[in-house]
């Protein structure tokens, strides 16, 4: 862990300040020794999750440490090169992506991603780490305030995958469509070459503030900030979008790929 791994440590120390606890008396709240609390606190042991929870339930904080560890996990455990889109991403009021290759990360199951991640590239251990970040990333989604979120996927990239596992994911997919704030869009495979095909991007839209974009390829991601870069994937996606079935007709093919599988 690291910066922000610092910044909860901070905090579960503060917690115990605040309440003018020695280490020892907080120690008894969580049902940990003194030494344990001190070596949390001086970074000679992580605050693994049965400690965090174990201090919000002591303290009954109605698990806010518990969440706060959830997301340092999820942002320290990232590569270095994609943590400054993830700090865009959460703060976006909207959302718009284009994947031509895979189902966006926002919207994988557990076992899409699993098989996409398990590809002999990555140790079981980094699957783990990943899949564990990808599914937190998902949480802006099931936020009181979510973005507004538009997702173009082509036919093709639907009908790809194991059937059991493909199935689950388009079942998931027709239950997030129904949600208000999320646009699912599928480009027909009668479509032919489209200009989406270039490659994945997100465009993230702020109030008050500019676009930014992300790229993505096959080593690492870049953040675009760029006016003049965003402008033009500004453009891209308005074709892109136009080549894509309307809302309730990208629902129906997703029900029909469900029945044949």
């Amino acid at each position: 862990m690291g910066m922000l791994a610092d910044f909860l440590i901070a905090e579960l120390r503060a917690a115990r300040a605040t309440r003018k606890l020695n280490q020892d008396e907080f120690g008894r709240i969580a049902n940990y020794s003194g030494s344990h609390v001190s070596a949390v606190e001086t970074g000679g042991r992580p605050p693994t999750e049965d400690y965090v929870a174990a201090v919000d339930e002591g303290l009954q904080t109605g698990g806010i440490y518990s969440r706060l560890l959830a997301k340092v996990t999820a942002f320290d455990d990232a590569p270095v090169w994609l943590r400054p889109w993830l700090e865009y991403e959460r703060e976006a009021v909207a959302l718009r992506a284009c994947n031509p290759l895979l189902i966006p990360g926002l919207l994988q199951t557990e076992a899409y991603a699993r098989a996409v991640m398990s590809t002999g590239l990555h140790t079981t251990e980094e699957v783990e780490r990943i899949i564990a970040g990808r599914l937190e990333r998902q949480s802006i989604l099931d936020r009181d305030d979510p973005p507004l979120a538009t997702f173009v996927i082509p036919e093709t990239v639907l009908r790809t995958g194991q059937p059991k596992m493909l199935r689950e994911q388009l079942e998931h997919l027709l239950r997030l469509s129904e949600r208000p704030r999320i646009f699912i869009h599928v480009v027909p495979a009668t479509a032919g070459l489209w200009l989406g095909q270039s490659g994945p991007f997100v465009i993230a839209s702020f109030d008050g503030s500019d676009d930014v974009a992300f790229m993505d390829d096959q080593l690492q991601g870049r953040v675009v900030t760029d006016p003049t870069q965003v402008a033009r994937l500004n453009r891209i996606w308005e074709v892109v979008r136009a080549v894509a079935l309307p809302r309730d007709l990208s629902r129906d093919l997703i029900l029909k790929l469900v029945n044949e599988l």
